[in-house]
């Protein structure tokens, strides 16, 4: 159980839930398979493999999310709607009008759709309670919405917010770079992206590239930003930076997973051991960003 790539939701200082209160919220709304005309499916689904929803470690708490979508590609539907037409127009002998095109399409669907072959993922979302963080394992702002939109329909009074700091991303990654000196504990990478802020938003990308000399400096200098940038944290976790605060790519070094392999006797303790691992070292991991980028800004 290792996040790869995370969005960050700030929690009210003063907002509690217990791991089996939570649990009971999510046992109202479990993942049903798709049925009739349902195109897709979400609910809650254990977060490893047996019949409870939440993993509780110290003041963490892990769950996730279900989601089941039906696979019937554009391709297939125009395929057989295609099909009917050309019967119909062979029939009727004139060609089928724009408002029947689209209730044939509608009708082709509605008679595929319980054939169509059904896919599951898994959206994980980690509660930190002793730093009231919500943390959704996401590579889309769409599939962490997705995650966010239910778990506000399941709990009541659940308020999140984007984590916000008082330094920008952009500014900070691009003082960091032109500076080249990288916040306490940190080193910078190689892995860079730079961006103009005129309209024609030209781009520069730098992947397993040096990120110091005059070639960098130049073109801060004619005004771009750094948007994304490669760090590490302590030699123990490696990470992408983008501009909108999303973390991408997040590798824990193999110093810290054999931590657990070593100690682990089955897969259950592996688990254990995994959580109590990645969530300790990512808690402190984010409170030291988030001080590199001058605190958090409360509103």
């Amino acid at each position: 159980m290792w996040f790869k790539n995370i969005f960050i939701y700030r929690l009210p200082a003063d907002f509690k839930i217990t791991a089996a209160t939570l649990q009971e919220k999510l046992a109202t709304k479990p993942l049903m398979p798709c049925s009739g005309l349902d195109k897709q499916s979400l609910g809650w689904v254990s977060c490893r493999g047996d019949d409870r929803l939440v993993h509780a470690a110290n003041k963490h708490i892990l769950f996730a999310l279900g989601v089941e979508q039906k696979l019937l590609p554009a391709s297939i539907i125009n395929r057989f709607a295609k099909e009917r037409i050309a019967d119909i127009e062979a029939q009727q002998g004139y060609k089928v009008g724009r408002k029947a095109l689209k209730d044939i399409k509608q009708a082709v669907t509605d008679e595929l759709l319980p054939r169509a072959f059904a896919l599951q993922r898994t959206t994980y979302a980690w509660l930190d309670l002793g730093n009231s963080r919500l943390i959704i394992e996401a590579a889309s702002i769409a599939k962490a919405e997705e995650l966010l939109e239910l778990l506000g329909k399941t709990v009541d009074n659940f308020p999140v917010q984007l984590l916000q700091t008082k330094l920008s991303p952009v500014a900070a990654m691009t003082d960091w770079l032109a500076a080249e000196n990288a916040p306490a504990g940190f080193t910078i990478d190689r892995e860079l992206e730079l961006r103009s802020s005129d309209e024609n938003k030209a781009t520069v990308r730098y992947a397993n590239h040096a990120l110091e000399g005059k070639e960098i400096l130049a073109h801060i200098a004619a005004g771009k930003r750094v948007t994304r940038l490669g760090m590490t944290w302590n030699d123990r976790i490696s990470f992408v930076l983008n501009e909108h605060l999303q973390i991408k790519r997040i590798d824990f070094l193999e110093i810290i997973k054999e931590e657990s392999s070593k100690v682990a006797d089955n897969e259950d303790e592996m688990f254990e051991l995994d959580f109590t691992l990645m969530t300790g070292e990512l808690a402190k991991m984010l409170a030291a960003l988030t001080e590199a980028l001058g605190g958090e800004d409360i509103k």
